[in-house]
């Protein structure tokens, strides 16, 4: 299927670094990262209307909402972490560098609800959190405890999309913050469960293997939103349905598409479309060994491998870094790049932050995620003691 028109020369010039069906990094270029062309229906002559998209404002201001939270929460961990749940402010800069140093010291003094500062002539100022954020630092606990089966459960199911069901410990330990995996999770959560994981070197390296295959496990976050929705009319049969203009099909091989403000697909486009979700494909959790890769249907299973992947992390959204980490034991797209523009409906890539970062769109409303895990939930209580307003409270995924 076509759904964008031929790329521009500057975007061959952006995924010409694939070699070997590996994705450099420097493809998702800092400044033409989402520059692509459209084939646009318009008022007269025959000749298509090429449009540029460039950004989702949306999801690029769910990257800057992000950054003092980081903060006010490592802080926190800090202080936890000190045997007097206390932090005398010359460590400071032990714990987290000096160019970084100012920036704490900001934050402390910004959020008097959240750090109480002691202290001073002859005592040594220290920082420790307030009696009201304490109280619910204490709540992180149920946290945790509330989120053991909802890693394993993951775990499980990350380790049943790669092609041999085992990844590199370095891999996992890669995405680890991204998945909600505690710092030391091979030590820590991994020996709790040998009946579902363990640990074996392979060439020299250490992988994770999964000891047992649970079918219970191989149904995708698209297959359970499709059971969840499915339209049913009064005799349980399947209402006809067809595509509707924003790209939308409630069929069983569909995905959900959220394309650009101001994206006006012709008929054309949405015909070719609709031919694509009605198209079946294998489950990403069947072994990529077994499809060739010319074959349509394994692209679009490709592109499902991408959408299951980034619905298991946490904030259903990895840096390129990070997703390009799995290309050979998830057998993902050798050009990555190109897929996921051509699927501009499903995922953003965002040059906001440090590092380019893929967005499950449909995982968002707005900039504020949709569902969120206990974790989450209690995080954003606890950053909620900074008066922050676009907290509100969303569903929480059990």
């Amino acid at each position: 299927m076509r759904i964008l028109s031929q790329p521009s020369l500057l975007l061959r010039r952006l995924t010409s670094p694939v070699r070997n069906g590996v994705c450099d990094n420097n493809s998702f270029g800092k400044s033409t990262f989402m520059l692509f062309q459209i084939m646009h229906k318009t008022s007269g002559g025959t000749r298509p209307k090429k449009k540029i998209y460039h950004r989702v404002h949306e999801l690029d201001k769910a990257m800057d909402l992000q950054k003092k939270p980081t903060a006010i929460l490592k802080l926190k961990s800090i202080i936890q972490s000190q045997k007097s749940q206390s932090l005398l402010l010359r460590d400071l800069e032990k714990e987290v560098g000096i160019i970084q140093k100012w920036n704490f010291i900001s934050v402390i003094e910004k959020y008097p609800s959240v750090f109480y500062v002691s202290g001073g002539h002859k005592t040594p100022p220290a920082v420790t959190l307030t009696t009201k954020a304490k109280k619910i630092a204490d709540e992180e606990a149920l946290a945790n405890e509330l989120m053991e089966p909802i890693l394993v459960k993951n775990l499980r199911k990350l380790l049943m999309l790669s092609v041999d069901c085992r990844l590199p410990l370095e891999t996992i330990g890669f995405v680890q913050p991204e998945l909600g995996l505690p710092d030391n999770f091979e030590k820590s959560l991994i020996p709790k469960f040998p009946e579902f994981f363990s640990v074996k070197d392979v060439r020299g390296r250490p992988h994770l293997e999964l000891e047992n295959w649970d079918s219970s496990l191989a149904v995708t976050a698209r297959e359970e939103t499709y059971m969840n929705s499915r339209m049913l009319d009064t005799s349980g049969t399947a209402k006809r349905a067809r595509i509707s203009k924003d790209g939308n099909f409630p069929g069983p091989f569909a995905f959900r598409l959220k394309f650009p403000v101001g994206f006006r697909p012709n008929m054309s486009y949405l015909n070719e479309l609709e031919k694509w979700q009605k198209m079946d494909f294998p489950s990403p959790y069947l072994n990529a060994k077994r499809f060739e890769v010319s074959d349509p249907k394994a692209r679009k299973r490709a592109v499902a491998v991408l959408h299951e992947l980034l619905s298991l992390t946490m904030e259903k959204r990895l840096t390129s870094g990070q997703l390009d980490a799995f290309h050979s034991e998830l057998r993902l797209p050798a050009r990555l790049l190109l897929c996921l523009i051509k699927h501009h409906g499903m995922f953003y890539i965002t040059n906001k932050g440090a590092k380019s970062t893929i967005f499950l769109k449909e995982a968002y409303d707005g900039s504020r995620l949709v569902d969120k895990c206990p974790i989450l939930t209690f995080r954003d209580k606890f950053v909620a003691l900074t008066g922050r307003r676009d907290l509100e409270p969303t569903s929480c995924t059990t």
